[in-house]
């Protein structure tokens, strides 16, 4: 995958060279190039795919206590809810059950 060097949207193959649909910016691709960039025909240009997987952990994690299954790994998370003078609130997912609880400092 390769970045437009002029607004940074993703380059994509077209006929032959990846295109930038962001500001038109073009790359021309050697023939040994071309095998690694396919379109899937499927795909319509003005599909937003997105493409998630719930066992991929991104959040950190910390040692509490789980009050639903005992398990002792939790993720966390912050979320301003409130007008940025308040305090934001804290939530934590379980990682063996994934029971998702709040708390608000």
């Amino acid at each position: 995958m390769e970045f437009c060097p002029n607004c940074g949207k993703v380059l994509l193959p077209k006929k032959g060279i990846l295109h930038c649909y962001g500001c038109n910016y073009e790359k021309k691709l050697s023939d040994d190039e071309k095998q690694d960039y396919v379109i899937n025909k499927d795909v319509s240009d003005k599909q937003n795919i997105i493409v998630t997987d719930d066992s991929i952990n991104t959040h950190p994690t910390t040692r509490g206590l789980c009050y639903r299954c005992g398990n002792r790994e939790l993720e966390w998370w912050m979320v301003q809810m409130h007008r940025s003078d308040e305090a934001e609130t804290r939530f934590y997912r379980c990682t063996k059950c994934g029971n998702t609880w709040r708390r608000s400092n």
